[in-house]
Order: C-alpha cells, then sequence, then structure tokens
C-alpha cells in the first residue's frame, strides 16, 4: 500500500481469533490497513491481502505489543480494535466524513453493541446501515437538555467532555474500599479501544507514556496488559482543559459488537500498573489518585479470586483423578485375570 491509508486498525493477537472475526474484518471498506501485531518468534501464514500487515513485537504482552502496532500505524487516524470485537464495514466512510465536518476533534466514539461470545447469530448478522454524518444534529447538554445521553437513545452526535481530571481525592476510597467509584460517571470515556483517534495526537503520547514506565535508572516497570484505559486518560491529561469536548458519539445502530463472557471465562487482571504510570505522570489530578487507590483494593480482590479460582481447579482435578483411580480399580476387580499373562 504507497498511499496513506485514512484508517489503521490495529489488534494485538495471539492468533486465535476466529475465521469469521478475520473474514468480517476484511470487508471493511475504504481507505483501511490493518496491522496485526503477534508475540515473537510466532509463525504464522497471513491472508493474501495488501491492506493487511503482519508485525512482531520485541516482548510478549498486550501492553507493548498495542504499542508496537500503533506507533508503527500509517493511516492518519487509528482505531485500536481487540481480536474478538466486530466493526462495522463502512467505519471508514463515517471517519472521513466525520473529521472532514470536524477537523479539530480528538475523537469519533463508536457505538458500541455487547454481545455474548457464544451467540453466533447476533455476531454474524447484517449490519444496518449508518446514518449520514453531515446530516446529523448536535446532541448537548444545555441547562434545557441537562440528560442528552437519553439512556443511549440520543439520535444526533452526542458532544464527548474530556474526563474530569480535576475532581478532588475522595479519601473514603482509602478508608472504605468497598465503595464504588462515582468519579468515573458520566458520558466522558476512560479507555482507548473502539475509538477513532487522529494518530498524530496519539504517537507522541504513547512515547511520552513508554518513557513513564521508566523508575530508577535501568528499573522498568512494564505492564503486561491494560494499555486500553492509560492511554485513552494519558492522552486526556496531557492536554487537559476542565470541560472541553473533545469529540462525539456516535448514535445506534451500532459500529462495534464488543463481545463479552461470563466471568468465569475472564482473565483475571488488575490494573493497578498501569495506573501507576498515569499517577506518576500527573500526580496533580485527583481522578487518577482515586484510580489507584481504589485499584490497589481491587487487585488484592483480584489475587484472592485467582486463589480461589486455582483451589478449584486444584479440587477438580485431584477428583478427577481419584475417579480414574477407582474405575481402574474397580475393572481389576471385575477382571482378575485382566492383568495376568497368558503363559504358564
Amino acid at each position: 500500500m504507497d498511499r496513506q491509508p485514512f484508517l489503521s486498525i490495529v489488534t494485538p493477537t495471539l492468533g486465535r481469533f476466529s475465521a469469521d472475526w478475520l473474514e468480517q474484518l476484511l470487508q471493511v471498506r475504504g481507505s483501511v490497513e490493518f496491522v496485526l501485531v503477534y508475540p515473537p518468534h510466532e509463525k504464522i501464514q497471513p491472508p493474501d491481502d495488501p491492506r493487511l500487515r503482519v508485525l512482531y513485537s520485541a516482548y510478549r504482552g498486550e501492553f507493548m505489543q498495542r504499542v508496537t502496532g500503533l506507533l508503527n500505524a500509517r493511516g492518519q487516524y487509528v482505531l485500536a480494535l481487540d481480536d474478538d470485537d466486530f466493526v462495522h464495514p463502512d467505519v471508514v466512510e463515517i471517519a472521513e466524513a466525520y473529521f472532514h465536518r470536524f477537523s479539530e476533534s480528538w475523537v469519533l466514539r463508536l457505538n458500541q453493541l455487547p454481545v455474548d461470545i457464544f451467540d453466533a447469530i447476533s455476531l454474524k448478522r447484517p449490519w444496518q446501515p449508518l446514518p449520514k454524518v453531515q446530516q446529523l444534529e448536535i446532541c448537548r447538554k444545555t441547562p434545557e437538555n441537562p440528560f442528552p445521553f437519553q439512556q443511549g437513545n440520543y439520535q444526533g452526535l452526542l458532544e464527548v467532555p474530556i474526563a474530569p481530571l480535576e475532581k478532588k481525592v475522595d479519601w473514603r476510597y482509602l478508608l472504605m474500599p468497598w465503595i464504588k467509584r462515582t468519579d468515573g460517571e458520566g458520558y466522558h470515556f476512560e479507555n482507548f479501544n473502539n475509538i477513532i483517534w487522529s494518530t498524530e495526537r496519539v504517537k507522541p503520547a504513547l512515547a511520552k507514556l513508554v518513557q513513564s514506565s521508566q523508575l530508577i535508572s535501568a528499573l522498568t516497570l512494564v505492564p503486561n496488559w491494560t494499555l486500553d484505559r492509560s492511554l485513552g486518560l494519558y492522552l486526556q491529561a496531557q492536554e487537559f482543559e476542565k470541560e472541553t469536548i473533545i469529540g462525539h458519539w456516535m448514535p445506534k445502530p451500532e459500529q462495534i459488537r464488543r463481545t463479552t463472557k461470563p466471568p468465569e471465562l475472564r482473565p483475571l487482571r488488575t490494573h493497578i500498573a498501569s495506573d501507576f504510570l498515569l499517577l506518576k505522570s500527573f500526580p496533580q489530578y485527583g481522578y487518577f489518585w482515586n484510580i489507584v487507590i481504589h485499584e490497589s483494593y481491587g487487585m488484592l480482590k483480584t489475587i484472592a479470586r485467582s486463589l480461589k479460582r486455582q483451589h478449584l481447579f486444584s479440587q477438580a482435578y485431584t477428583s478427577q483423578i481419584l475417579d480414574k483411580s477407582q474405575a481402574s480399580v474397580g475393572e481389576s476387580y471385575a477382571n482378575p485375570l485382566s492383568g495376568r499373562s497368558d503363559r504358564v
């Protein structure tokens, strides 16, 4: 691909995605490149599509794989997509129309529909036609319309405010860590994924975020995952101005089908390492203090759940071994000659 693509869709992967996922991804139309980032030393045979680029991260882990893909993205704009989430084939068309209309916007937030990962019918059903971005009205918060979100049923382009990083530290999270965080509520966002960003804005911020992982001398803190939230908030923190409108949120129908898993199938993860990088870079924002304090308690809960899951697995494995052993003994009693030689 010689010309610069308009959009880069970047996906860190272990190569375990379904054939349906790749087939739908390659149906995206327009000026687009697909960047798949694998761990080091993986051997894969990519499909024959000139829009598809395969990269290898120097280190294993979602964090570094995503960093590798984003830093090497060639598009004017970039969309981070997981390898089990599905994107509308006309996403490039709406992105081009949006950024032509709002050239100063930071982001276009795509409308997402959560779908059970085992609901193949919903994941494969035809996509609905998308509205013309040029004709959509702007939905904004005003004294006359204090709740423009309308529980997700807004009809136009909903203004997206910057995250309220100026929030004060809420020490209740330290004394009563079980209470729910409230500063994350609202229709601002924290995450980076499934949102279209200007590549020119992302790359410098990403480089600074990676540099912040150096703690003391050669000691470096590199999280294994959760670049999603840390990069989304880092981008907002480095140019923070209270109540700034940084983009818009597309209305329904959905442009992203985000797969969900039952709790027992979700990997146990903690965000504390990547959240600490945010606090290290921007200690002046109470919002980040609240996240780190609250996530510290979340880390303890994650460790407890991990130990419980290991204990249950160990019990199940031991029970399986005992069942096999008892079955073997039963067979031996049922056929006392089964273990003897035929020779006299």
